[in-house]
């Protein structure tokens, strides 16, 4: 494992890899898992009862393996092709688009998620990235570590990401387009509503500029239908008559769309 950028969650001093576990100079220790992970979320709580449940991780896997958000994976790879450095993908999940980005050649890719399933998953693509299980408010790693960051739907921590990042470094993070499934909406809702586009408010990264990439698609089978719509939160906002809806259905055509949003840190 690739621990060059990494600290003990405790005391903050660097970590090293010895005898399966991370270690550092205070005694504090990680063990690594058989499938190359590190576990450094501290508290009392176990890992799996943090972040998405092991089925929203499987499900999320499954859906994406299939190749349906492909067109979004390819613009955030070609946005980094041919660049060297090192990338955190933060709240990476089952590592579809880690193991993208560290599939390009020159990049260092380090990705982590609050829930450690999701790092399991990622770990067993073999992408080559070094993965953790962690927390977005306070990221396991020396600060200016990254040239680049990813963050594809999660909360943004402007602090903690001018933290991390190198002056001069990018962030490229993406929100759901007006249109993103309004095709699931209307197989849901009497009254589908568009998302807003709303970019996250930055007060002292730059925005260099946005990007919008939609497609079409149709989802093949029942199950394809149902995990989508786990992903998301309509699932959880929807009451039981309305998730019911879906029930029956094979196939489903929806548009897709997503707002990619690059930044620079000063």
């Amino acid at each position: 494992m690739n621990t060059e950028v990494l600290i003990c969650p405790v005391c903050g001093a660097a970590l090293g890899e010895a005898s399966g576990a991370l270690r550092c100079e205070r005694g504090h220790s990680f063990d690594l898992a058989r499938e190359g992970y590190v576990n450094l979320l501290t508290g009392s709580r176990p890992g799996d009862a943090r972040g998405d449940s092991k089925q929203a991780a499987r499900f999320r896997r499954d859906f994406l393996n299939r190749g349906y958000y492909a067109p979004l994976r390819d613009a955030l790879t070609e946005r980094f092709r041919g660049g060297r450095g090192s990338l955190l993908d933060i709240c990476c999940g089952e590592g579809y688009y880690t193991a993208a980005l560290a599939a390009l050649p020159g990049l260092q890719v380090w990705g982590f998620d609050l829930a450690r399933e999701m790092v399991r998953l990622a770990a067993k693509r073999h992408s080559g990235a070094t993965l953790f299980v962690a927390n977005l408010a306070r990221i396991p790693v020396r600060s200016g570590a990254f040239d680049a960051a990813t963050l594809l739907f999660a909360p943004f921590q402007e602090k903690e990401l001018l933290r991390v990042l190198k002056p001069g470094g990018r962030l490229v993070l993406a929100v759901p387009g007006r249109r993103h499934l309004f095709g699931l909406k209307q197989a849901v809702y009497d009254r589908p509503y568009e998302n807003d586009e709303a970019l996250p408010e930055a007060r002292s990264l730059r925005l260099l500029g946005t990007e919008k990439v939609s497609e079409r698609i149709t989802l093949q089978s029942p199950e394809d239908i149902q995990a989508v719509f786990r992903m998301t939160p309509y699932y959880y906002r929807s009451s039981p008559e309305d998730r019911a809806k879906l029930e029956g259905s094979n196939t489903l055509e929806t548009e897709i769309e997503f707002i990619l949003a690059e930044y620079e840190t000063p």
